[in-house]
């Protein structure tokens, strides 16, 4: 009631109507784990488009399977991407890659923000010391070039800062103020004592103008070899997966409170059978924990006949957050081999179709068949019935070429598909949508705790809860023909008994009749003895 009611009339109140609009989540945020010739290590970095990709990772390159993985998510529909870069760690776990650098003449320390060579010729400073007050204060220019620049290349990046200070208590202090901002460098203060004025960049002899001098220096440790084995891969994909020093959280867990739904580990796939068995069975342990989907590359050395038993070791989880695809690899034309075709894992190319499939269609259908379209890869074995028919009910999916369509992906079957298995998460439309629900609801029912644990309370559960599933029902992620027939929401004194109450505990449950994708067609043809009377 109103606060004070002291003069006679009408008082007018606003009440809390009791609503709370549950969001659904997104459902195709794809984590990319590899190694990559720039970037920070060891954070995920939220990108939204391949040229993000290109300005804070370097694009392409032929020892980061994942780059090329990225580009094939972007140009198959993904729109979301966070990457972790790894480097190789030697035997105390320290990185072998050391920071590009250069000293400012008796002043500040340039360092390129990220470890590697990248930085090293390719990334260039310009000091220009203003007029005005020539004392304590210089300007600043930074520039990116691509690798192999000629004097009339234009740059990738540049940056500018104005009026720097070698004051440690103006507003305007140099680290303080290129630190904060820059996404090429960092400025450190000299050892030993307090930093003096920087000599501005002496002319280049050529055009007369202020010179580029450019940071040096920079190694990239052990690097992934084209083709080949990479000795520092296994414990570097791992430690992308564990927790830090003292517990820290994983690259993964300091995105929240945003989310990722699908993993891929491109790198992993080339390490070998072994070592891609252990990475993979990790990894979806951790996709288990974190509510999200991975997809995992086979590796190039299994066949048709091997491919099941490597298998196994992702099909003893019992979650089903895992599929995998075969054949092994696809071929993408290499831009920096001339267009030649590179065999690359699918994982990148089916995330970002699954991220296609979501945005058109949703969560509930499957990303199989003849509008999964595979965009600039092409297949590097075809398969013909029989053959799918011999690992589809394994739980393994093709990816096949039809006449006037292409190649397609033809398989929705989870790790836990297999026939013999008869797991309720068989599909990936399924096991995908029940992960959607499962943080959908999560994240939308965080108003609930600390309230009265009472009727009113779980009539307003049952009204949010139900709400957010009649609005996925006309969407048609549902079977039946009625609400009634195609989810249920309870929250009542069965569901939470009084002991539960007494606990601080409220129950919430939650059903749902799936869509099954119709993966098998029958038609049947008869033929009709006699005329057909009208």
């Amino acid at each position: 009631m109103p606060a004070a009611l002291t003069y006679p009339g009408v008082y007018i109140e606003e009440l809390p109507s009791g609503v709370h609009t549950i969001v659904g989540v997104s459902t195709s945020n794809t984590a990319f784990i590899d190694w990559f010739p720039r970037g920070p290590v060891l954070a995920a970095t939220r990108i939204t488009s391949w040229l993000d990709f290109v300005r804070q990772f370097g694009g392409l390159h032929q020892g980061s399977e994942a780059s090329y993985a990225i580009q094939q998510y972007y140009r198959n529909g993904g729109q979301i991407a966070w990457v972790i870069r790894v480097t190789s760690v030697d035997g105390n776990g320290a990185s072998t890659a050391t920071l590009a650098s250069l000293q400012l003449a008796g002043s500040f320390l340039v360092n390129a923000i990220s470890p590697g060579s990248w930085a090293a010729d390719d990334l260039q400073v310009q000091v220009a010391i203003p007029t005005p007050n020539p004392s304590n204060v210089f300007n600043l220019r930074v520039r990116l070039m691509p690798p192999g620049f000629k004097p009339t290349t234009p740059p990738i990046a540049t940056e500018s800062y104005v009026n720097l200070s070698i004051d440690p208590q103006s507003p305007d202090y140099a680290p303080d103020k290129v630190n904060a901002r820059s996404n090429l460098i960092e400025l450190a203060a000299p050892a030993g004592g307090p930093a003096q004025l920087p000599s501005a960049t002496p002319d280049d002899p050529v055009t007369k103008r202020p010179g580029w001098p450019p940071l040096v220096g920079g190694a990239d440790g052990d690097v992934p070899v084209p083709g080949g084995r990479w000795s520092g891969g296994p414990k570097a994909l791992m430690s992308a997966l564990e927790p830090g020093p003292a517990g820290q959280p994983t690259p993964l867990d300091r995105i929240s409170p945003e989310i990722f739904n699908i993993l891929c580990i491109p790198a992993a796939a080339r390490l070998g059978e072994n070592d891609a068995g252990a990475i993979y069975t990790a990894a979806l342990a951790y996709c288990r924990e974190r509510r999200a989907f991975l997809i995992a590359d086979l590796p190039d050395s299994l066949r048709l006949s091997t491919t099941s038993a490597w298998v196994d070791a992702l099909r003893s989880d019992p979650s089903g957050n895992a599929a995998v695809y075969f054949p092994p690899t696809l071929l993408v034309a290499d831009e920096l081999a001339s267009l030649r075709d590179r065999p690359i894992g699918p994982s990148g190319t089916v995330a970002g179709i699954y991220a296609r499939t979501d945005s058109t269609r949703g969560v509930w259908k499957a990303p199989a068949g003849i509008e999964a379209g595979l965009v600039s890869a092409r297949l590097t074995e075809y398969l013909v019935d029989n053959e799918i028919g011999e690992i589809n009910p394994e739980g393994i999916n093709a990816m096949r070429a039809f006449p006037a369509i292409g190649s397609v992906v033809w398989g929705a079957r989870t790790v836990r598909g297999s026939d013999q298995l008869a797991d309720q998460w068989k599909y990936i439309p399924i096991r995908r949508l029940a992960l959607f629900l499962e943080e959908s609801l999560y994240q939308g029912t965080r108003w609930v705790v600390f309230e009265p644990n009472d009727e009113p309370l779980w009539a307003a559960i049952r009204l949010n809860l139900g709400a957010f599933m009649h609005h996925l029902f006309v969407q048609g992620a549902f079977q039946g023909q009625t609400p009634k027939d195609a989810y249920f929401v309870k929250c009542d004194a069965q569901t939470t008994t009084q002991e539960d109450r007494d606990l601080g505990v409220v129950n919430i449950l939650v059903g749902f009749a799936p869509l099954k994708p119709a993966e098998f067609v029958v038609i049947q043809i008869q033929q009709i003895a006699g005329a057909i009377q009208t």
